[in-house]
């Protein structure tokens, strides 16, 4: 490593905005009073407004809510962001580190589509090194990604562990090792959607020691809340001023703050563990009935809550599905799956239909 390289986070953030304001919301000098006239919102709440709550902007990063994600992911409430889910997560993190026209992303093909597609919505280029299939598992070539960062001169490596679609885990060795590999040169992303799946390590643990590591959580999957949109960056407080900054006003809707204390809650969390064991079973079930099944060529091991499954007929397999009203995600446009379908894990009865329906014969 360059030892004249500087290390501190605020290095990768674009230079025009290390020291950019943002919008100062009314909100943002949490001033505490009686009478508040200084938002412009309406003095009476709607008649649909039982609670009378919604007249009024929310808090931009609730410190309830901070405090008990800080708990459940490990980490400093200060090395935290909420926002509208890891999507709104992966947009913050190119905007503020990649200047458009000018810097590169890093993916790895087969993988979760919004990196490329926030990377392409601000101008900048996205870098490919795929994913490697031996023997039946799905690897990344780290040695790869680090030259490939270096020599085109990536701001960001986006990670994703366990992968989407192939739910294969990355060693966390591996990446504490890019990280310090790309230290000064580019912040390595570990998008963590499906962790909880996966009975593993969190990358979280990486950001003490690595500056450049960050790590995108959700309560969308494990947590039940997809339609709460309620995801998390964690990296170094500093980044994490940086992106308070750039994101846009209120971003986090009172009424899904308030559903995700709720379920952060002790019964709600304790609801969660059972049923994150439920699907790790069923995962593993489904997967060795359906490696016996007619026309499948090949099940994949997963450490998250679907499995991908390449079919002689995917598009048979598809539709037999579909008749049966079972919607499963069809793969076959990602690169190197144009045979495969992601089945993810429904209730104990429903994985029983997915396999009545691919274990008899077409």
């Amino acid at each position: 490593m360059d030892t004249n390289l500087d290390t501190s986070p605020l290095a990768l953030v674009r230079a025009d905005l290390r020291d950019f304001g943002g919008y100062r919301s009314a909100r943002s000098d949490r001033l505490q009073g009686e009478v508040w006239l200084n938002a412009n919102e309406s003095p009476w709440p709607n008649l649909a407004d039982r609670e009378g709550s919604l007249r009024r902007y929310p808090d931009p990063q609730p410190q309830a809510l901070r405090e008990a994600l800080a708990a459940l992911y490990e980490c400093a409430p200060e090395q935290l962001l909420a926002g509208r889910g890891s999507d709104e997560g992966i947009d913050l993190l190119v905007r503020a580190l990649c200047r458009p026209g000018n810097d590169a992303i890093v993916v790895s093909t087969p993988t979760f589509g919004m990196y490329a597609v926030s990377a392409r919505l601000h101008g900048t280029r996205v870098i490919d090194v795929p994913l490697r299939e031996t023997d039946g598992e799905w690897r990344s070539d780290f040695n790869a990604l680090a030259d490939a960062a270096v020599a085109q001169d990536a701001r960001i490596v986006f990670l994703c562990s366990p992968g989407n679609p192939t739910g294969a885990l990355l060693p966390i060795g591996e990446i504490a090792a890019l990280a310090a590999r790309l230290a000064g040169r580019a912040l390595v992303v570990v998008d963590e959607a499906y962790i909880e799946f996966a009975d593993a390590p969190s990358a979280i643990r990486l950001i003490g020691t690595h500056r450049n590591v960050a790590v995108l959580r959700t309560l969308s999957k494990a947590h039940a809340l997809a339609a709460a949109r309620i995801g998390t960056v964690i990296a170094d407080a500093e980044l994490i001023d940086v992106l308070r900054r750039c994101q846009a006003p209120y971003p986090l809707p009172s009424a899904c703050t308030d559903e995700a204390l709720r379920a952060l809650g002790r019964d709600a969390a304790l609801q969660t563990r059972t049923r994150i064991a439920t699907v790790r079973a069923e995962r593993d079930a489904l997967a060795q009935r359906l490696a016996s099944a007619p026309g499948i060529r090949r099940v994949y091991a997963s450490r998250a809550n679907f499995v991908l499954v390449r079919f002689d007929d995917a598009q048979s397999a598809f539709e037999r599905l579909l008749a049966a009203g079972v919607v499963v995600r069809d793969m076959r446009a990602a690169p190197g799956l144009g045979d495969a379908l992601r089945i993810s894990l429904g209730t104990p009865q429903q994985n029983a239909s997915v396999l009545s329906i691919l274990e008899a014969r077409a």
